[in-house]
C-alpha cells in the first residue's frame, strides 16, 4: 500500500477541525445577520396579538412588577415582570393583554390574554410560540372555535377545560378532541398567570391601578414638541415590545 496516497491522521484530523471551525463562523454569521429581523418580526407578531386580544384598543404601554411596585417599563430588556396596558382613542383604559407561558404537551407554549377588569373577563386569547403536534395539539391556535371560545370567558375561580360539547358555565371551555392535554395546557397557563397578577392590578379594587401609574408617568414625562407621529400601538413614553 502506498502510505503517500493515503491522508495521514494528522491530516484528517486539521482537516475536520477546520470543516467544524467555518462551519460554526458560517453559522454565527447567519445567526447575527437574521436575528434582527427575526426579533422585529417576533414584535410585530406580539404588536398585532395585543390589538387582537384587547378589541377597542388604539394605544399601549408596557406596565412592569417589582418589588410590589407597579411602574411603566421604559426598558425593553428589563427582567422585570410585565402586562401591556391598553388604551382607546380617549386614552382611557381597555383592559390589559397580559403574557404567559408554561409547559405543553411537547414544548413551553407562550401566549397572551386580554382581560377587561371592569368586566371581570377575558376578551381573546393568542398563542405567541407553540411546538405541539402538527394536526393535534397545533389546533390551540389553528382551531377558530377554541380560540373564540376565550373571548367573555370568565376566569374566576379558574378556567376548566371540560370534554367537547359538555361546557355549561361562563369559565369553561371546550377541550379539543385529540389534543386535551394541550387544552388543559392553555387553561392551566392563563390560570396561574391570572393569580399572580389580578392581586396587582385590582388595588385598588376597580382594577385601574395600573392606569393610575401611567398617568403619573404622562405627567412628569411630557411627550416631546415635534411633527413626528408614534408608530401604530406606540406612543411617546412607550417602550418597544419584547416577547417574554
Amino acid at each position: 500500500m502506498n502510505q503517500n496516497s493515503e491522508p495521514s491522521s494528522l491530516r484528517l484530523i486539521f482537516a475536520m477541525t477546520l470543516a467544524g471551525l467555518l462551519s460554526g463562523i458560517a453559522i454565527a454569521g447567519i445567526y447575527d445577520i437574521t436575528l434582527p429581523r427575526i426579533t422585529a418580526n417576533k414584535a410585530a407578531a406580539l404588536q398585532t396579538a395585543v390589538f387582537k386580544v384587547l378589541p377597542g384598543t388604539a394605544t399601549f404601554q408596557a406596565i412592569g412588577y417589582r418589588d410590589g411596585k407597579l411602574f411603566v417599563q421604559e426598558d425593553p430588556a428589563s427582567d422585570a415582570d410585565f402586562v401591556y396596558a391598553g388604551f382607546d382613542e380617549r386614552d382611557r383604559l381597555v383592559g390589559y393583554a397580559i403574557p404567559g407561558e408554561g409547559p405543553g404537551f411537547q414544548d413551553t407554549i407562550k401566549l397572551l390574554y386580554g382581560y377587561r377588569p371592569d368586566e371581570g373577563r377575558l376578551t381573546g386569547m393568542e398563542v405567541l410560540e407553540s411546538r405541539e403536534t402538527p394536526g393535534l395539539g397545533d389546533k390551540i391556535y389553528k382551531d377558530p372555535d377554541f380560540v373564540a371560545s376565550f373571548r367573555r370567558l370568565r376566569p374566576d375561580p379558574a378556567i376548566v377545560a371540560v370534554k367537547k360539547g359538555k361546557r355549561s358555565a361562563p369559565n369553561e371551555i371546550d377541550a379539543i378532541t385529540g389534543a386535551t392535554i394541550s387544552s388543559v395546557a392553555i387553561a392551566k397557563i392563563i390560570n396561574k398567570t391570572h393569580a399572580r397578577w389580578l392581586p396587582r392590578l385590582m388595588e385598588p379594587a376597580d382594577g385601574h391601578a395600573a392606569y393610575q401609574v401611567y398617568r403619573e408617568f404622562k405627567e412628569t414625562h411630557p411627550e416631546p414638541a415635534d411633527d413626528a407621529s408614534p408608530g401604530p400601538g406606540t406612543e411617546s413614553g412607550s417602550v418597544p415590545l419584547d416577547i417574554p
